[in-house]
């Protein structure tokens, strides 16, 4: 949970359970992480730029990320 009240809008990043890298040994199935940002607009441009294909991968690779948007409340 974020509690700074000045950064209320958020992104949380969470693997799929079937992803290697959830193996005990290694980020586990609970690994998740958040960004935060002041405003809605900050948030969504954010979110876009994380849900793009990333530039050093080969075409037809994908990150194995689930992205959601937080909003306050």
């Amino acid at each position: 949970m974020n509690n700074n009240n000045e950064k209320p809008y958020g992104i949380r990043v969470q693997m799929p359970k079937d992803d290697p890298l959830a193996a005990p040994h290694l980020l586990g199935d609970e690994w998740t992480g958040h960004r935060w940002f002041k405003s809605a607009e900050q948030r969504d441009h954010a979110f876009q730029e994380m849900a793009r294909q990333p530039a050093n991968y080969r075409k037809g690779d994908k990150p194995s990320i689930s992205l959601t948007k937080i909003d306050p409340g």
